[in-house]
């Protein structure tokens, strides 16, 4: 592993991150290591992510200097999640199959869905995911925020930094539409735990 050198936590907006997809993009390959044909899609979801409402992007950088420019080392987003949204329309259905309809009410009645948050694998293990993660859900007006997140076991250290800023399991070995992975579906309500 490479010296971490500082990092610099950085909120963009939607032009900004349109502007940085493609190196955003390699820390998300980086970080998931998808067969390489998913990148377009990715790439294009990634996009309209951007137009959703409330839309909040941070990146961590790390300082551009007289030899190198500034480099992403991690990401994350989110915006207001509802109905209409694939993602949201996916697990209000499941949880309503799974605890009713006051159940996925209580958590996808108002939420901020965070899309993706990654580290490239050379700078984990740094705090840099915490602070991507508390400073997107800073201030948020939303009532609870929501992820979905690989459901490996044993627990991956992403689970347990969602546990410790108080997410808890709404779903688990779940199965998106299309096949793939399992995943855990979490939740909190904000503001997250300190």
């Amino acid at each position: 592993m490479r010296p971490v050198r500082e990092q610099k936590l950085r909120e963009i907006d939607e032009r900004g991150f349109l502007r940085r997809l493609n190196p955003i993009l390699e820390v998300y390959a980086a970080a998931m290591r998808p067969p390489y044909e998913q990148l377009p899609g990715r790439h294009t979801i990634m996009e309209r992510h951007a137009a959703y409402p409330g839309f909040r992007a941070f990146v961590a950088e790390r300082p551009r200097s007289f030899l190198a420019p500034a480099a992403i080392s991690g990401f994350g987003y989110g915006f207001h999640g509802t109905r209409g949204q694939w993602w949201h329309d996916v697990v209000h259905q499941a949880l309503v199959e799974r605890g009713g309809p006051e159940h996925a009410a209580e958590w996808l009645a108002d939420p901020f869905e965070v899309a993706e948050l990654h580290v490239h694998p050379d700078h984990q293990g740094h705090g840099l995911g915490r602070g991507l993660l508390t400073s997107l859900c800073a201030d948020r007006p939303e009532r609870t925020v929501v992820l979905s997140t690989l459901d490996r076991k044993p627990d991956t250290p992403a689970r347990h930094l969602y546990r410790s800023v108080g997410m808890v399991d709404l779903l688990t070995d779940f199965e998106f539409p299309g096949g793939g992975p399992l995943y855990a579906v979490m939740g909190a309500t904000l503001p997250l735990s300190p």
